[in-house]
């Protein structure tokens, strides 16, 4: 790898250092997570899955109000399961009679019923376009040949995640820039999107080695890196930059609560599991009473049960319930040992060997 960590990864991406923030939904990205990375030289993520289309454009301003780097926004290209647009009064009834213990125990009224729990990805690609990240990251499928065309003639790079060689060679095969091999350790959803989640869950060493051999696109790795050790192991594999989530996740800069960062300093992130409890889609989180009580087969597809939860959400915050809330986590947690972006940032480039990054204030950091 040249200076700077420059290769066609950092080219394409137009960023110095090879190190892409993962993308958190559900207000847990914020503008100035990803501004800080994007400003340290790696690229800042915002996901934007849960965005009205009308919001899309307002972030991404908002971003571009505190960097002047690129950054990424991603979306999910599958926006609902079978059945899970299907909510008639049957349906609703069904997930009311599965979670109503959790709402009264939190004290929160029976909700109306809804007619989408999740934004349409056709209004939001059209927004996303219109604001023109230099970089749009999506998971959970392939956008239309229209739309990844559409990048290109508006210079937006294309990042693609993949959860089995075969995705891999479909998302090179679309013409994808570049595409993050994510392994079963990473925390939050399990992107798959030609073959069920649960068999999808090939390691991230062992899938980046099969994938960087058989695509021209390059290869993000994405799943149990925290610290320089991890990405010089994914880079010795094939990767040519990595992604991390948890340990983004856990900086203050994120938009996630004191109670869950508190969580994942402590011993219980050694702790975690694959479930469709919080949303109706696989994702990694740590073990809690809401992942051992529900009954998974019984579960409303996607967004549905990701819909119920959302209206417990903030009354389960306010009263500091971790018990009831998902705590998104990947398995190398416990290895965690920064609380802000720029410590961490400062950690990772200053041990990798290539780095160029003028020193910045040091933090006293200790594992928990």
């Amino acid at each position: 790898m040249e200076h700077g960590g420059k290769n066609e990864a950092t080219s394409r991406l137009g960023i110095e250092h090879p190190i892409i923030q993962g993308p958190f939904g559900g207000g847990l990205s914020t503008a100035k997570l990803a501004a800080t990375v994007s400003n340290l030289g790696g690229l800042g993520s915002f996901g934007a899955h849960m965005l009205q289309p009308g919001d899309i454009g307002r972030v991404a301003n908002d971003i571009r109000a505190l960097t002047s780097q690129p950054f990424a926004m991603n979306l999910w290209v599958s926006d609902h399961d079978a059945g899970g647009l299907d909510l008639d009064d049957a349906t609703f009834e069904h997930g009311w009679r599965l979670f109503e213990p959790y709402f009264r125990e939190l004290g929160v009224a029976k909700p109306e019923r809804f007619e989408r729990g999740h934004p349409s990805f056709d209004m939001q690609i059209e927004a996303l376009l219109e604001a023109r990240p230099p970089a749009f990251s999506f998971v959970f499928g392939i956008p239309s040949e229209t739309i990844l065309a559409e990048c290109r003639r508006r210079g937006i790079a294309t990042i693609g995640a993949a959860t089995s060689i075969a995705e891999a060679q479909a998302l090179d095969a679309a013409g994808v820039d570049l595409i993050v091999a994510t392994g079963a350790e990473a925390g939050g959803h399990r992107p798959s999107f030609l073959a069920p989640a649960e068999e999808s869950l090939m390691g991230t060493l062992t899938l980046v080695q099969l994938v960087s051999d058989r695509v021209k696109a390059p290869v993000i790795a994405a799943g149990g890196i925290v610290d320089a050790r991890g990405i010089r192991a994914a880079l010795a594999l094939g990767a040519q930059a990595v992604q991390i989530g948890t340990a983004f996740l856990a900086c203050e800069e994120s938009g996630t609560t004191s109670a869950h960062r508190d969580v994942l300093f402590s011993e219980r992130a050694q702790h975690t599991t694959l479930t469709r409890a919080f949303t109706g889609r696989l994702a990694r989180g740590v073990r809690n009473r809401w992942t051992e009580e529900q009954r998974l087969a019984e579960l409303p597809p996607f967004p549905i049960t990701s819909w119920f939860l959302s209206k417990l959400r903030p009354a389960a915050i306010a009263a500091g319930r971790t018990d009831l809330v998902s705590l998104w986590s990947g398995q190398v947690a416990p290895n965690l040992r920064h609380r802000s972006a720029v410590a961490l940032m400062q950690s990772l480039l200053s041990e990798l060997p290539y780095n160029s990054l003028s020193p910045l204030p040091q933090e006293e950091e200790t594992f928990a």
